[in-house]
């Protein structure tokens, strides 16, 4: 296929994916028969992304030959490298699109792992064409997207998970019964605490030229992001630093820990969030700010009305190596926090503390673990737990919509708004405008009032441009 043909088909492919079943190439599979299962009793998958979390979600999807890894699809080919030893017959392609639009009879699902800022747009477009979907956390990289792909689920009726493994484990579970059990009593405050970033945040915008590797479609890499030159900096993980690719440290792991709250306290909108940044110092009091890249370290300030008889809610996220104050129940010498971070409860009538996942759950004092009756789940355990998330998610497809799922978009879409809320106010924090002698103000630095049907910040409204981004190239996401 010519170049000038391929850019023709690509374009067709995007305009008929808008219209949501308006031809036949986006028809449903539901139309043709929805829940239909091959011959062989096996699930059909395309894997978007072959490199990061793709090494581990495509074999715990393919688990040893059950189902069938059919079509690749990657924009740089040094990523793609294992994945295409591993299923040498599956059709390889760098454009998504071109994919979906000849591989479509052949496919039942497609696991998405790609960047943040690619999420909406391939998950979306899968669904279009009756496709279930798995993706990656965060689901995706604004608010505005996360909303499209929850309506988009229930429009499309397709099987979805997002990737935030630990909402299929036990210990999720265990700590959603004890809360609601009201062991530790009303819960007003939750710190939620990660390690990350791992990666360089808080740093300028790169300069220097460097040539584009042959294996790398830079213009695919980018994306619905906007134009700028190739940098060795930002790929292949260091994109989580960037704001026009990645979602930084909230992102990355607020979706794991911020879950366990979310479900425990059943938290909807947030009403308001606030944040204070850390600051990068280049010489005696100069102060320097890059908003091109998340800051090194941030506490935000999550607020929740009461909801469902529970009373309202603070959560506080923190990251870039900040932690709460450590709780007085806790022995000088007994450990905070679990791996990579930790979860701290506080309640009318005493705390909670787990780490990743919600692991390791125990009351504070640890010694009210040995003669405090705790209840059973009354949640079911997932098989497998937090390995058998994909593999969930597969037996779904194959049942068809409405069947369970851990991190469904109807769920795990809200939580990613709650999340993307975070990121919102990190962004608005150091928005700046010059007064009329000259000096920088930040009017951001305030508590932002949120209006979460509707989506929009009320009382600050240059916040809401990191509400929903403008696409490159006049991409658009509509259902």
């Amino acid at each position: 296929m010519s170049k000038k043909s391929a850019a023709f088909s690509r374009r067709k492919f995007l305009r008929n994916a808008s219209l949501a079943g308006g031809s036949f190439f986006i028809v449903p599979r539901h139309v043709l028969g929805r829940g239909f299962i091959p011959p062989s009793d096996k699930l059909n998958i395309a894997g978007v992304g072959c490199g990061g979390k793709a090494r581990v979600n495509l074999p715990l999807a393919y688990n040893n030959g059950s189902d069938n890894i059919v079509a690749l699809c990657d924009v740089d080919d040094r990523m793609a490298i294992d994945s295409r030893k591993q299923w040498p017959g599956a059709p390889y392609y760098k454009d998504y699109r071109d994919l979906l639009e000849k591989e479509n009879k052949h496919i039942d699902a497609v696991i998405v792992t790609t960047p943040d800022h690619m999420h909406a747009p391939v998950a979306l477009a899968a669904m279009q064409m009756g496709k279930h979907v798995y993706c990656e956390k965060p689901l995706t990289h604004d608010i505005y997207e996360a909303r499209i792909l929850t309506r988009a689920a229930e429009k499309y009726k397709v099987v979805t998970q997002m990737g935030n493994q630990g909402s299929s484990g036990d210990d999720t579970r265990k700590v959603e019964t004890w809360i609601q059990s009201g062991i530790i009593g009303d819960v007003h405050t939750v710190h939620v605490w990660t390690n990350r970033p791992v990666w360089p945040q808080g740093i300028p915008t790169p300069t220097g030229t460097f040539d584009i590797p042959k294996e790398l479609d830079w213009d695919l890499w980018l994306g619905t992001a906007p134009q700028r030159d190739y940098h060795p900096i930002y790929l292949p993980a260091i994109w989580r630093g960037w704001v026009d690719f990645g979602t930084g440290s909230l992102g990355d792991m607020g979706c794991h820990f911020i879950d366990v709250p979310y479900r425990a306290l059943k938290l909807k909108y947030p009403t308001s969030v606030e944040c204070s940044v850390g600051s990068v110092y280049t010489g005696f009091f100069k102060e320097a700010i890059y908003t091109d890249s998340y800051p090194p370290s941030s506490i935000t300030y999550i607020h929740f009305p009461e909801r469902e008889g529970m009373i309202p809610t603070q959560l506080i996220w923190y990251d870039g190596g900040i932690k709460p104050r450590r709780p007085d129940e806790l022995l000088p010498d007994e450990e905070m926090e679990g791996v990579d971070g930790g979860i701290i409860f506080e309640g009318t009538k005493g705390k909670l503390m787990a780490g990743l996942f919600g692991g390791k759950p125990t009351l504070l004092p640890t010694s009210l673990m040995e003669h405090t009756n705790l209840p059973p789940s009354k949640f079911p355990f997932v098989e497998g737990g937090p390995p058998g998330h994909q593999q969930q998610w597969v037996k779904a497809c194959k049942k068809g919509w409405g069947t369970y799922t851990s991190s469904s978009f109807d769920k795990s879409g809200p939580l990613a708004e709650t999340v993307l809320m975070g990121t919102l106010a990190v962004r608005s924090y150091n928005y700046s405008e010059t007064d009329a002698q000259g000096k920088k103000k930040f009017p951001g630095r305030k508590k932002l009032l949120w209006d979460g049907e509707n989506m929009k910040v009320t009382n600050f409204d240059p916040a809401n441009q990191f509400v929903k981004r403008e696409y490159r190239g006049g991409r658009k996401l509509d259902l």
